[in-house]
């Protein structure tokens, strides 16, 4: 079986593509990072270097694809809206457009439950729930028209499965935990509010078996979305101070009210985008809510529909993570 994965570059890409080639999938892979692409090379992996917005180049490379991984995306809580609009939008335009001439059998789309997000307390949040009216950042916004665009080529006829994965980490991490333990090295790290933040957290290899599933899922399963993660909840702050002791760093909190804390970053918001011309600020009202609101999804309909069963406990991968850490931090 011949699949493409896009965003093949990025860590849940790799994985995926490494994985795919290790069960004897004939594997191609497309990214921006040409570096990164000669470690899929070395793999045994077809490495083309592309960006999604190559519509001539993605079309290409759909075709003779049996299925498509589309993990490809601009994802970070600030930049330009046209940056994330062409890469999220435009790209996923493009490889359905792909997917829909060269009749691939069926297209994986990875989302975000960003496009759940909000200011507030939510806690098993369902993949059917209400969305809010305004999206917290154009990363989010972007990924929820990318969506509609599945949606849309799901009633044209294509194959579509769309996941959620939350909060990926494992070794080869280099947002989550990496931003967390280098904020901590500088001998401090806020907590807002209480501290009582129940997150979910996704270890990498979990949401690549829920890819793998969602390859051989029945019929019944096309045209839905699902959320993925550990189906554990834990302590944001808890998580932090075990990473950073099994690291053997010591640091400190700096307590601040979350009313504080938002109307800070409102202001630098606001000041980074009327004044100083779109620098990301040092605090936005997103980071402020990750850091003190709980956030949670539930899994239901995943184990339900697609069989999925999370492999990896959160204490087993945050071990990988930290053996890894302790070996590639720089």
């Amino acid at each position: 079986m011949k699949v493409l994965v896009t965003g093949a570059t990025g860590f849940l890409g790799l994985k995926v593509a490494k994985r795919l080639a290790s069960m004897g999938y004939d594997v191609t892979g497309t990214g921006r990072n040409e570096k990164i692409g000669d470690e899929l090379i070395k793999n045994g992996i077809r490495f083309v270097p592309s960006a999604l917005d190559n519509r001539d180049l993605i079309l290409a490379l759909c075709e003779k694809q049996d299925y498509v991984i589309h993990c490809g995306a601009l994802s970070s809580p600030w930049g330009k809206y046209k940056d994330f609009y062409q890469a999220n939008v435009v790209g996923t335009q493009n490889v359905i457009e792909g997917c829909l001439k060269w009749k691939v059998k069926r297209l994986i789309h990875i989302s975000t439950p960003s496009i759940y997000f909000h200011y507030d307390e939510r806690i098993d949040v369902k993949e059917n729930q209400a969305l809010p009216s305004k999206f917290v950042n154009h990363y989010a916004k972007t990924k929820y028209l990318a969506e509609l665009e599945i949606d849309r080529a799901f009633q044209n006829g294509l194959a579509t499965i769309t996941l959620r994965p939350r909060a990926l980490f494992g070794p080869g991490d280099q947002a989550i935990f990496p931003r967390l333990i280098k904020v901590c090295e500088k001998g401090m790290f806020p907590k807002i509010g209480s501290g009582k933040v129940e997150i979910d957290m996704t270890y990498i290899e979990n949401v690549v078996d829920a890819i793998l599933l969602c390859l051989t899922s029945s019929d019944a399963t096309l045209g839905h979305k699902y959320n993925i993660t550990n189906g554990e909840r834990v302590n944001l702050y808890s998580m932090i101070e075990l990473v950073m002791e099994r690291l053997g760093k010591s640091f400190t909190y700096k307590e601040i009210s979350f009313n504080k804390a938002f109307f800070l970053a409102n202001m630098l918001e606001y000041i980074s985008t009327f004044v100083i011309g779109g620098k990301e600020p040092l605090l936005t009202r997103y980071t402020v809510s990750v850091l003190s609101q709980s956030q949670t999804l539930s899994i239901e309909k995943a184990r339900d529909e697609l069989g999925y069963e999370p492999a990896i406990s959160i204490e087993q991968g945050t071990n990988e993570f930290i053996e890894w850490w302790k070996n590639h931090a720089n």
